[in-house]
């Protein structure tokens, strides 16, 4: 379970790197316990904008209140799901198109509460957290991004 109580800070500056995602699950090789894994990336799309492009998002959050509902919502994830392990990034500033901004990993004994933990943390961070992103077009202008 999670041993200490603290307020885990879930950002990260830029993209998240793909060394990160592969050393975290290889961590978990040792903890024989765990049966299933569920993993979601977020990946910045090329979406096409009124004939523009989007080449990267802006990241920005109001740090102290999403790290603060952020805690919330992991304490009641561990109280609803027999979850073995919860580990969540989310990118800050600048990640170009093809980058990753989001990583959720949830394990447990079995994988239908791994899985199930997992899609609820990315519903909930998506709708409850005070992070915002701007898209950036390929000819530099920007429009703030709808959180769908």
């Amino acid at each position: 379970m999670m041993g200490d109580k603290k307020i885990k800070n879930i950002f990260v500056d830029g993209a998240i790197p793909t060394a990160l995602i592969a050393d975290s699950i290889a961590k978990h090789s040792s903890k024989t316990d765990i049966g299933g894994h569920s993993i979601f990336l977020g990946q910045i799309r090329a979406d096409k904008v009124d004939g523009k492009v989007v080449s990267a998002i802006e990241y920005t959050a109001y740090q102290e209140l999403a790290l603060e509902k952020m805690h919330a919502i992991r304490e009641e994830i561990f109280g609803k799901y027999p979850l073995t392990c919860m580990h969540i990034y989310h990118s800050l500033g600048t990640v170009k198109t093809g980058e990753i901004c989001l990583f959720v990993f949830t394990s447990s004994a079995h994988r239908k509460p791994a899985i199930a933990a997992c899609e609820e943390i990315v519903e909930r961070l998506k709708a409850e957290l005070p992070i915002w992103g701007k898209e950036i077009f390929d000819d530099s202008t920007h429009q703030w991004k709808e959180n769908i």
